[in-house]
């Protein structure tokens, strides 16, 4: 007790803090401390405790160690009560909660901006209640905002992906036969190679259990670019997915309801709150999806330059990383290609549009980017579903499955399982197409050295190719032709892109931004970004 009158008596809080937080101090016995119930309750010290406490955690010099032990033995009645609760929280120590034992979403969101780790009960909470609508939108998009900025720690984007894939179904495909194996693409303009991948890969022997997203931001979405065959579906309940897969080892759909519903709320307000970006988010957003589909290997396409929200290689390389760590520590196959995306993708972007150049892909035809990228992630699908022993080897054998139309074969049959217009992948004219056309031309002669490929995706979107609001639908007709790549001569009044649009005022828009969007040089004194810029492929992978 002296030691403890000391602390109070001369308001050195920090003393108190070390003397709890000592072996001198006993363990408590029961629910409450026999020691502060008589400091609160005979000896009359209810307000010198109080007022040291707060002195103490507004200390710099706080003992945590102490602290903990400090909250522990602190819920006193009328004692923790009188010390501010964002004093607890801001020292990590006291979860928020409300007065009736649930967390406060508000408290949540201020720890969060205030740089404090949210622990898994205080995630688990939030995404629950964010999910269901306990939490408002609002309250919810200030949190990622908060996210984004203060960033996450290991434990809480292993919590927050954990949550995000518990909050609905875990799928198991494990007596189908095959491995199980996927690819994620984290976005970019004209990233259109799911729709060959999965055909390749499942034509090759592999089950391809593919949950994809809509656009985001600037970039495109599979769901959107599949929509825009007539009569697809992406929204099969889990059933239909079985069915699907058991026919033809391969299938496309969104997050239903039963798979990472929690994820579903995110992403969309992701979207259209400015905090798509975040590499946790991404992270959890992703990882969710694809460990719920049972899967057995993934092949992460990390995108970096203009056109991807990772804009430097090392942010890109931090999140694929991320991403795998992730995946093998819940026993899972990784690698990850960190791939270029300082210019669109193949000479296509849009949703029909990108539906055509896919098929033209698997046709044995289509430009040489799209065409080489896609050989290397089915590569190394292969590679991790032990169907190829090498790199090389699962690029021939991807080559052989389209060269002999195997895999347009698998795709045409994964489209009439899921009611789309067959004769549509047959005859592509029967695909949306915009009314009109205007070309982008340059003013110059010279080389095509750079584009500001974010503005090019934002082009698409303003047409109607993608979603400014969330509530938002898509236009599938409209988009760009991208007529000169990197490198690629090019004279003054010479197209560079054409717009196809339907909306005359959301063209003028779209060729505003296009017109920015590129520089020519007068020579080629620059550097041709390398389509893959290297591969994160972890030693110690899960047999």
């Amino acid at each position: 007790m002296q030691l403890l009158d000391e602390a109070a008596g001369c308001g050195l809080a920090i003393q108190l803090a070390s003397f709890l937080g000592s072996s001198k101090f006993p363990a408590r016995s029961g629910r409450h401390s026999p020691r502060l119930d008589s400091v609160g309750r005979t000896l009359r010290w209810r307000e010198i405790y109080t007022q040291t406490l707060v002195a103490a955690l507004q200390s710099p010099r706080y003992n945590l160690r102490a602290f903990h032990r400090l909250f522990a033995l602190s819920y006193v009645p009328g004692h923790s009560q009188e010390i501010p609760a964002h004093l607890w929280c801001s020292k990590r120590l006291l979860p928020a909660m409300s007065a009736s034992g649930t967390f406060r979403a508000v408290d949540l969101i201020r720890k969060k901006r205030d740089g404090a780790e949210l622990s898994a009960e205080e995630i688990a909470y939030f995404v629950r209640a964010s999910t269901t609508g306990e939490i408002p939108d609002y309250q919810t998009a200030a949190w990622l905002m908060a996210a984004l900025i203060r960033g996450l720690t290991q434990g809480e984007t292993a919590a927050l992906t954990d949550t995000m894939l518990h909050s609905g179904e875990v799928l198991d495909f494990s007596d189908l036969g095959g491995k199980r194996i996927d690819k994620h693409s984290t976005g970019g303009v004209g990233d259109k190679t799911s729709l060959v991948l999965a055909p390749v890969a499942a034509a090759g022997g592999l089950i391809v259990p593919m949950i994809s997203g809509r656009g985001l931001g600037h970039t495109g979405g599979t769901l959107d670019k599949l929509e825009s065959i007539p009569g697809f579906n992406v929204n099969l309940p889990v059933t239909e997915f079985r069915r699907v897969l058991e026919k033809c080892g391969c299938s496309m759909i969104g997050q239903t309801a039963q798979i990472a519903p929690a994820d579903r709320k995110f992403y969309a307000l992701r979207d259209v709150t400015g905090t798509v970006e975040s590499p946790y988010l991404i992270c959890a957003s992703i990882m969710s999806k694809k460990l719920a589909e049972g899967i057995d290997g993934l092949v992460l396409d990390v995108k970096t330059g203009s056109g991807a929200f990772m804009k430097k290689e090392e942010d890109a390389a931090f999140l694929a990383s991320l991403m795998a760590e992730t995946g093998q520590r819940m026993g899972k196959k990784v690698v990850a290609l960190i791939t270029d995306m300082n210019q669109p993708l193949g000479k296509m972007a849009g949703n029909s549009v990108e539906v055509i150049e896919c098929v033209e892909v698997l046709r044995g035809e289509g430009p040489s980017d799209l065409r080489e990228l896609c050989l290397q992630l089915c590569a190394w699908m292969f590679v991790l579903g032990d169907r190829a022993k090498s790199v090389e080897e699962g690029k021939e054998l991807a080559a052989k499955l389209i060269a002999s139309g195997r895999a347009l074969e698998k795709f045409r049959e994964m489209v009439g399982l899921q009611g789309g217009d067959v004769a549509a992948i047959d005859d592509t004219n029967r695909l949306p197409i915009a009314r009109h056309k205007k070309d982008v031309v340059s003013s110059q002669t010279g080389y095509l050295a750079a584009f500001d490929c974010e503005a090019v995706g934002t082009a698409c979107v303003v047409l109607g190719g993608g979603r400014e609001k969330k509530e938002d639908s898509i236009d599938h007709s409209v988009g760009l032709l991208i007529n000169k790549k990197i490198g690629d001569q090019v004279a003054a009044g010479e197209p560079v892109f054409t717009i196809l649009y339907n909306s005359e005022s959301k063209a003028e828009q779209a060729k505003l931004l296009m017109e920015r969007s590129f520089r020519v040089s007068e020579n080629q004194s620059f550097t041709k970004p390398p389509l893959i810029h290297r591969i994160i492929d972890h030693p110690e992978q899960p047999k």
